[in-house]
């Protein structure tokens, strides 16, 4: 099944055209390699508000079954994308980033330092990705064939379907 997809870049300077967005269109890339069908990106600035906002909408009106971000996770006082993502999923998916910054440590000690989120709302995947080109496009790389099997569940009727891959004595 191809599922949809929104690529949502949060950056104070990329929203005001002071810099261009490298890595909204590289994890665009990536998602549509994966046989995601990307329907809808956007550049917004570091405001809890309006990440807030644009990640409501992404769910509930548009629908969009996964919705990646890109910046807004690491120690700058305007860093506040994963505080926003947590205050509208219902269900945390911590395994996400927890694989990313796994990923990231093997590659650099500062991957410890990214604050990414990751969670479920209604049958939206929320997934913060790093600001950084090269770091958004490895966090990607070390979920994305899990995230497809995520997405599979979290459309399946029930999990039921799921259990005949269980077999306890």
């Amino acid at each position: 099944m191809k599922y949809t997809a929104a690529v949502i870049t949060v950056s104070d300077k990329g929203a005001r055209g002071e810099r261009v967005d490298t890595s909204g269109p590289a994890v665009k890339a990536m998602l549509e390699e994966a046989g995601f069908e990307v329907v809808y990106t956007n550049i917004i600035p570091d405001e809890r508000e309006q990440i807030e906002a644009e990640l409501i909408q992404c769910a509930d009106e548009r629908k969009i079954a996964l919705v990646m971000t890109t910046g807004g996770t690491g120690f700058s006082q305007r860093d506040i994308t994963p505080e926003a993502t947590l205050a509208v999923v219902e269900r945390e998916t911590r395994g996400i980033p927890e694989a990313m910054r796994w990923a990231s440590l093997q590659i650099t000690p500062r991957g410890c330092l990214s604050r990414s989120a990751a969670g479920i709302r209604g049958k939206t995947l929320i997934v913060n990705l790093p600001g950084s080109e090269k770091a958004a496009k490895e966090n990607l790389a070390a979920v994305i064939e899990p995230i497809g099997h995520g997405m599979d569940m979290l459309f399946s009727e029930g999990s039921s379907d799921h259990q005949h891959h269980h077999h306890h004595p």
